[in-house]
């Protein structure tokens, strides 16, 4: 009894050998993550199977409009989830309590902009992409529905963000799990039972999603021995919502480029029909499995990072990257080859149609070993963005997404034009992809090693107002 309450407990990441707090906070970070990357699969295997390959492309064109319009989230999350570290790790309970009410509130301001926002802006942006007029109408109705009911998201992604900071991994994934359970339970109900099609998967993912949100939020009230949740911290107060925002909007900034990036391609995906697309579709659900030890690794760096900055251990900061960085490329080296072996199995489970299962592999076969790269770039980002330094990555991303990809893309399109190919090979799409992948781990690995991130860290000790102790190891720690 007393192992199993362990597991609910906040860790603390600034003692103990650095690799097996990172493993031990990777893990259920991991498993929580299959967990919600099974929504997006469960609806697209659902709608595949029982609606059929149109209503599996509209899931999937709706996809980069969606995460577009959420990066208010995203933004926000990250923010919350750096402070909460660096705070946690300097031991500042009332900071800490005025981090997690002011997060809260943000939240709630965020939500009611991405409603009025979506309801406007949905139809245009479909309609600008060249969405084909088969999918449209399927796109909009599940977009309209994932954005009012943005409020389940918008609460689990930052009360989660803000359970990892505390280091508590393990509470997310169990009331994740029960919130995939319900979302698989009511994706055959709306759908096979009651034929509501797209529109169930839609409702099925924003009731699960509201699930887990007031789960998280349960969670939070009773960790009374480490923080407060009372009223008074539930006001805006400049200096916290600064600080949120000043962390968070390079994370947001980069998730917003990325998938604006991902609306220009997705305008060239549409250009080859209704195939490719719901090969894309089906290339995405797989993918995001196979970068799950990535980003589970990368956002353990984060906390792993935030709380020993926090904490003035230093030296246990660069321990921590190496050993970090390592077991991120074992396991996804591993993972990616498991994926090159059963590549056909993988795609067979969301369609029937050979044609369309062997276009999956073999545009998967391009990026596979893209995966690789991918750890180095999301551990030594986790670090990064863990010390403070939000932007460095940003620019990093802007410069692999924006100048890379989207112009590799249209370029080798352009160039491999012919009179049966009227619109180019369709490998662009992937090798452009891979091309920002490689690409993007050099350039972040050149960045960590000239340790810019850590003038970056020593100004975020002095904006949460570390002790003078803590001061002056900084300052040894730098010269």
């Amino acid at each position: 009894m007393e192992g199993i309450k362990k597991l609910f407990q906040a860790t603390d990441m600034t003692v103990g050998e650095p690799w097996k707090k990172i493993v031990a906070f990777t893990v259920p970070m991991l498993l929580g993550n299959i967990a919600q990357q099974l929504y997006n699969t469960v609806d697209s295997i659902v709608v595949g199977e029982y609606v059929g390959d149109l209503a599996l492309s509209a899931v999937g064109s709706a996809g980069p409009i969606l995460n577009l319009l959420l990066v208010l989230f995203i933004g926000i999350s990250m923010g919350a989830s750096i402070m909460v570290a660096q705070h946690f790790g300097a031991k500042q309970r009332e900071e800490l309590s005025h981090t997690i009410g002011n997060c809260i509130v943000l939240t709630g301001i965020s939500v009611i902009i991405i409603m009025v926002v979506s309801v406007i802006a949905v139809r245009p942006l479909l309609e600008l992409l060249d969405t084909p007029d088969s999918i449209i109408g399927w796109c909009e109705s599940y977009l309209l529905i994932m954005f009012i009911g943005s409020v389940g998201s918008a609460y689990y992604n930052i009360l989660s963000g803000i359970l990892r900071g505390l280091g508590d991994a393990f509470s997310a994934l169990v009331y994740l799990l029960v919130a995939t359970v319900l979302n698989i339970g009511l994706d055959l109900l709306f759908v096979a039972g009651l034929g509501m099609g797209v529109s169930g998967v839609a409702w099925a993912t924003i009731i699960a999603q509201a699930v887990s949100a007031v789960l998280c939020y349960r969670r939070l009230t009773k960790l009374t021995d480490i923080f407060d949740l009372k009223p008074q911290y539930m006001k805006l107060q400049k200096k916290y919502a600064v600080n949120i925002i000043k962390l968070g909007l390079p994370s947001g900034l980069t998730q917003a480029i990325f998938s604006m990036a991902m609306l220009v391609v997705q305008s060239l995906t549409n250009s080859f029909g209704e195939q490719f697309i719901a090969a894309n579709v089906i290339i995405m659900r797989v993918d995001g499995f196979a970068m799950l030890p990535n980003f589970s690794f990368g956002t353990a760096m984060t906390t792993y990072t935030g709380q020993n900055v926090g904490a003035g251990s230093y030296e246990r900061v660069k321990q921590g990257a190496k050993q970090g960085t390592l077991i991120a490329l074992l396991t996804t080296t591993t993972i990616t080859g498991l994926i090159l072996i059963f590549g056909k199995q993988l795609m067979g489970v969301f369609t029937d149609t050979k044609e369309l299962v062997e276009l999956s592999r073999d545009m998967m076969g391009i990026i596979a070993i893209g995966y690789i790269a991918m750890a180095v770039t999301q551990s030594l980002s986790g670090v990064m963005r863990g010390a403070g330094d939000t932007l460095t990555p940003m620019w990093i991303s802007l410069f692999t997404t924006v100048a890379v990809r989207v112009p590799v893309a249209y370029g080798i399109a352009h160039l491999t034009k012919t009179a049966e190919l009227p619109n180019g090979r369709q490998e662009c799409i992937f090798i452009s992809l891979l091309c920002s992948w490689l690409l993007g781990a050099v350039v972040t690995t050149i960045f960590y090693l000239r340790g810019g991130w850590k003038k970056k860290a020593f100004g975020n000790m002095n904006a949460i107002e570390a002790t003078s102790e803590t001061a002056i190891e900084a300052t040894q720690y730098e010269e």
